[in-house]
C-alpha cells in the first residue's frame, strides 16, 4: 500500500507513526508533504519528505488531508491536478463536507473523518463517513488504517460529523480543562500540587475503568458515590446552582456550530 499525508501536524504525525508501527506501509511507500523544512529531521525516518504537491501524490492508494480547514482552498487546485480516479482521499479537516471535497478536488472517492488527540498514543476514536462512490474494499482499507490509532466508528449520515467534532474531536480539551480545574481546587485547599495532580489523574483513570467495566449507567455510578447529606451531594448542589451541565452543553453546541461554519471558510 502507498500512502500520502498532506500536512503533518499532530494528527498527520500520529497516522504516520501508527501506520509504520503496525507495518501497514513501508518507508518508501509513505510520502509526507510538509509546509516547510522545520519538521523534516523528526519525520524523515517515517517516510519520504516533500515540500510540494506534485505527480508523486498520484502514485498513492490513499491521500490523507491533514491541513487546517482554512488552508484547504489553497491546496485544492494543486491536488485536483494530480489525483487519479481510483485513489481514495481521506480528509480529517473539521467542517469540510464531502460534497465540497468532491467539487473542489474534482474527485469522487472521498472519506471524511474526525479523529481526536489520543490517537497520538493509539487510544483515539475516529468517526468517519464515506461518499457513495467508495467500494467495500476501499471502505475496509480506510477502517483498517483508522483502527491503527485506536477505534473507528462508521457514520451513516455525514451530518453527524459536526456533533462528533464537538463531542470527541474537541472533547479531550474539555477533559483536560476539568482535570486542570480540579488540581487547582486541590492546591487552593492546601494540598501540594504534585499530590493534587496524582489524586486527580488516578481518580480519572480509575473512574473511566470502573465506568467501562461496571454494568451500570453514569447516573447509577454517581448515586453509588453520593450519600444523602454527604460531601458529594454538597459539591453537586454547587454544580447545579451554577448550571455546570448547561454550560458544558452550550459549549459543545457552540463547537458543533463552528464545525458547521468551517465548511464555508
Amino acid at each position: 500500500m502507498r500512502i500520502t499525508i498532506v500536512g503533518c501536524g499532530n494528527m498527520g504525525q500520529a497516522y504516520a507513526r501508527s501506520f509504520r508501527k503496525y507495518g501497514l506501509v513501508e518507508h518508501e511507500d509513505l510520502l509526507l508533504i510538509l509546509r516547510s523544512e522545520g519538521r523534516r529531521g523528526q519525520l524523515e525516518a517515517l517516510g519520504r519528505i516533500s515540500l510540494s504537491i506534485d505527480m508523486a501524490v498520484g502514485q498513492s492508494d490513499l491521500v490523507i488531508l491533514g491541513v487546517k480547514p482554512q488552508d484547504f482552498g489553497g491546496i485544492a487546485a494543486h491536488l485536483s491536478g494530480v489525483l487519479r480516479p481510483e485513489q481514495v482521499v481521506l480528509s480529517i479537516m473539521a467542517g469540510i463536507t464531502i460534497p465540497r471535497l468532491q467539487a473542489e478536488l474534482g474527485h469522487r472517492t472521498v472519506v471524511r473523518a474526525m479523529p481526536n488527540s489520543p490517537a497520538q498514543i493509539g487510544m483515539g476514536i475516529t468517526a468517519y463517513a464515506t461518499g457513495a462512490e467508495l467500494s467495500m474494499r476501499q471502505t475496509l482499507m480506510v477502517e483498517q488504517l483508522l483502527n491503527s490509532t485506536g477505534r473507528a466508528i462508521h457514520l451513516e449520515h455525514e451530518a453527524h460529523l459536526d456533533p462528533v467534532t464537538a463531542l470527541s474531536g474537541s472533547g479531550p480539551a474539555y477533559f483536560f480543562h476539568i482535570v486542570r480545574t480540579m488540581i487547582a481546587a486541590g492546591v487552593e485547599l492546601g494540598l501540594p500540587r504534585h499530590v493534587a495532580s496524582a489524586l486527580v489523574k488516578q481518580t480519572m483513570l480509575g473512574s473511566y475503568h470502573l465506568m467501562e467495566h461496571a454494568d451500570r449507567t453514569p447516573e447509577e455510578l454517581i448515586k453509588a458515590v453520593m450519600s444523602k447529606g454527604g460531601t458529594t451531594e454538597a459539591a453537586f448542589a454547587e454544580f447545579t446552582a451554577s448550571d455546570l451541565d448547561g454550560s458544558l452543553k452550550k459549549g459543545i453546541a457552540a463547537a458543533s456550530r463552528r464545525a458547521t461554519g468551517l465548511s464555508g471558510s
